[in-house]
């Protein structure tokens, strides 16, 4: 992967985060219980590699992370 590519990369992650979290934010804010339902289906949650690098469990460690961020920083 270049430079440059891996920099795009890194900046649409960034903000499909962003985009992700206030979409989040917004919906649980207006509709209580969506963040209990997403982290109910992470046991679903897998890592799609086919090689050495599939960890299905370091896949749902984001997605904890990024929905305790989400009920931690609510509606701003």
């Amino acid at each position: 992967m270049t430079d440059e590519t891996a920099t795009n990369a890194r900046r649409r992650e960034i903000a499909v985060e962003h985009i992700l979290f206030k979409l989040i934010e917004y919906v649980e804010d207006r509709h209580p219980g969506l963040l209990d339902f997403v982290e109910g289906s992470l046991d679903h949650l897998g890592d799609p590699a086919r090689d050495g690098t599939k960890d299905d469990e370091a896949v749902r460690a984001i997605a904890r992370r990024m929905l305790d961020g989400a009920r931690r920083q609510g509606m701003d």
